[in-house]
Order: C-alpha cells, then structure tokens, then sequence
C-alpha cells in the first residue's frame, strides 16, 4: 500500500510536533485521563510493566528472583483497560494497557481514560521517541536516570489527539503491522538457529571423521569417541599440548586483555572492550596461537585462538601445542566441537560456578588425522563458516531494517504524517490488537 499526508495541516504550537492534520487536536493529558488511586484489592493478581511488552500478568511461580509481596493491600488497583506506568522509567517506554483487572506497585500511576481516549493509540504515542523525549523533560529528580513522572506532572503534558474512531482505527493498523515484522523477525530469528546449527555440525563432522565419506572406519576403542578413520591416531591431549601458567599482575605495551565475556560462546570470536581495561589481580600470560579454553561453565564454548600476545583472567586454560602431530588451528575447532563440550561439561564440579579440571581435559583420548590432513579440514572449515556467517549477516540486517521500518511507521502514523483514512484492515487485525511480541525471545526487562 502506498501511504500518503493528509490534505491539510496545522500548527500544533507544540515544538516536538509540529504540524499536525487539521481536524485533529492537542490536549493536557489532564483532558483525557483521571488518575485511578484505589487501593485494597489483596486479592487481585500483580501485574507489571515491561519496556518491551507493556503491562501483562506477573508469573510469580517462574520468577528467577523471587519477591515477597509485603502488604498487597497497598498495591494499586488497575481495571482492564486503564493505562498503567512506572513513574521512573516512563522516559523509556515502560507503559500500557492493563489486559485484566489487577495490582501494580505504589511506585507506578495508574490512569483511568476519559470516552475519547482509546488507550491502545495512547500507548503508542507514550512509547514514540519525541514523546519519550518530553517525558524526560517533564520529569523530577535528583539524579536524571532516576527522575519520576508524577501524576501532577503526567497531566500537565499535552498530547496529539484524533477523533477516537480514527485512534482505534490507527491503533488496529499498527498492531497488524507489529503483529507481522515481530513474526517475520521470530522467524529470522529461527532461520539464524539453524543456520548456526548447520555450521556445528559441518564442524563436529569434519574434526570427527574428516572430509572422505568413504574412508574406512575403526574402532576407536573409547566409548564416547566409536568409530575413527583407520588412519587416524588416538592419544590423550597432554601429550599433545600442555597447560601453561605463567602468572603476571600486568601487562605489555601492545598486548590485549582477555576476559570470559570477551569471547563469543561457540564462535570463538573476540570482541575487546574500547577503554583501557585495569585489573587488580594475577592474570595469565599468553602467545600468539595459544588456544584459550574458558574452563567456568565450558557448556558455553567459550574457546578462542588470538593471533598476538597478552593476558587474560583465570577462568581461562592456556593451551599450548608442543607437539608436531597437531596444528593449534584443528585443536581450537576440536575442542569446540559439541563432542568435545558435552563431554568437558559432564566432569565438572560445582552447582553454581561449574568448572572444567585440566586433569580431566589432559587425559581425554583425543583422536586426530595426519597434519596435511588437519589443515585440509581446517581449510574445508573456513570455507563453509564463511558461506554461513554471510547468510547469518544478511539475515540480521534484514531484522534491523525491519525494525528500522517499524519504528518510522509508527512515528509517522502515530504523529499525523501519513493518513491511514480509508485503509482497510484484514480481517486478522481483531484476532491481534494488542498482542506484543518479544521479538527478543526470553524474558525481557521489567520494574
């Protein structure tokens, strides 16, 4: 469809706006909303606000830290319908429209809108940027990122207001459109997972059973490895490469600081902070084609190979070949491997902080091919890796433009630029107004 402006505009007076359609009007939230103060409903569920998702039941069964509700007696109530925010993160986005009856912290204000108002509009136009923006000029405090929008406030602040049909009509448009990038970016999102999936396991096939499908098998004679190519050798990896500890409470000019978060799990990229980074504690040393294999949770495959000098935290095993049988370049993708991590992963000791022990990594029976070999695989590696990372690329930028064309549409819609007037809306639309999807996956940050 091809959206265009309306036919006639005015001045808002408002700066952040403006000019808006010529029917259309701009009113104190003061006019369109009274502020809901009830308290006493102990019985109703606690709801929360979500930067992401708005207002939505909070599963207090699921919760990773659990919160004693003290007297919630005290919470405010919020009937279906009612907008509710946090007062100190308003400037951010964290508002929206109650689903069902239910209690919100004395931190938040709870408004209860006027017939004119349709509340679905209204949250889209809180969450635009230049909206935020005045939110933030609005709001009171000591300290900036902990400024809070009182009610006192909320009502002072004016908003762009059109007919209330025209709200739900524009209100509807924008759930449709969000209801199907959220789906087209879930689904790329799913498309990564596999394409990641598909680099794993050409990975764990090359550096298991090497590039010939056809070459002969034997027995490896260790459970956990079967079957090798006959002309592969078997030995434990302390006899291939040893465990370095050189300790050091500093660093050279030119060396690089590595930390566990340094490291991409399973990729074994390394991004580095852009600020000098300091530490006060002894640190390991290592050289250019030291593999590094993070030994805390190892589940994350958090092993890497850097290509110049420096130090990195304990939490890492420096590994280096002193063997001629094995290339640092192989031992870095085999230790990667999911055969490899799954097998690291079940040795370790602690429920919390599970780490790996070099004792253990030093005796595993490490099957490996001639080094002429290694690096045909090594090489057969690189090239499929690339053909995925730039599939992978690709589909991340088409989800940052998809979102890129959601946000300016809804800017646009929300604020008068273009006229969705006698735009139809599928039929679908009724079946998902309101229905927010975390693109994201998981949870996402709420109060």
């Amino acid at each position: 469809m091809k959206l265009q402006p309306y036919p006639e505009y005015k001045d808002s007076g408002a700066p952040w706006l403006g000019e808006i359609p010529a029917h259309w009007n701009l009113f104190r939230n003061g006019r369109l909303f009274s502020q809901r103060n009830e308290t006493g409903f102990g019985e109703l569920p606690i709801l929360e606000v979500s930067l992401k998702t708005g207002v939505r039941v909070r599963d207090m069964d699921n919760l990773k830290r659990k919160q004693v509700m003290s007297d919630r007696e005290k919470y405010k109530r919020v009937a279906q319908g009612d907008i509710a925010y946090n007062m100190m993160r308003m400037w951010q986005g964290a508002v929206g429209v109650a689903p069902v009856d239910g209690l919100v912290s004395p931190a938040y204000v709870v408004v209860r809108p006027f017939p004119e108002v349709d509340c679905g509009y209204f949250t889209y136009l809180f969450r635009t940027d230049a909206y935020m923006n005045e939110v933030d000029a609005y709001s009171r405090g000591i300290v900036k990122d902990r400024n809070r929008l009182y009610w006192q406030d909320f009502k002072r602040m004016p908003s762009i207001v059109p007919p209330v049909e025209e709200q739900r009509h524009i209100a509807g448009f924008l759930d449709t459109v969000g209801y199907k990038t959220q789906r087209f970016i879930r689904n790329k999102r799913r498309l990564i997972e596999l394409l990641k999936e598909q680099k794993q396991n050409i990975i764990n096939q090359a550096v298991t059973r090497g590039l010939d499908a056809n070459v002969k098998l034997k027995p490896s004679g260790v459970e956990w490895i079967g079957d090798i190519p006959e002309h592969w050798e078997v030995r434990r990896l302390k006899f291939l490469f040893q465990s370095v500890n050189e300790q050091t409470n500093s660093k050279q000019p030119g060396e690089v600081y590595i930390a566990l978060e340094h490291v991409e799990s399973w990729t074994g990229r390394i991004s580095l902070p852009d600020d000098e980074v300091s530490f006060d504690s002894q640190v390991k040393r290592f050289q250019p084609n030291d593999v590094l294999f993070g030994k805390l949770r190892p589940y994350l495959a958090k092993v890497t190979r850097p290509q110049i000098s420096g130090v990195c935290v304990g939490e890492f095993l420096v590994l280096r070949v002193e063997s001629n049988e094995i290339t640092a370049e192989f031992l870095e993708h085999k230790l990667r491997s999911n055969q490899i991590i799954s097998l690291i992963s079940g040795s370790t000791f602690g429920a919390k902080m599970p780490r790996a022990d070099w004792t253990f990594i030093g005796n595993i029976k490490f099957p490996y091919p001639p080094v002429k070999e290694q690096q045909e695989i090594v090489a057969h590696i690189h090239e499929k890796s690339a053909e995925i990372d730039q599939a992978i690329t690709r589909t991340q930028r088409e989800i940052e433009l998809i979102r890129e064309y959601r946000t300016r549409l809804i800017s646009d819609v929300i604020t008068g630029k273009l006229d969705l007037r006698g735009i139809d809306l599928p039929a679908e639309a009724s079946a998902q107004a309101g229905d927010v999807i975390n693109d994201e996956g998981g949870m996402d940050e709420t109060d």
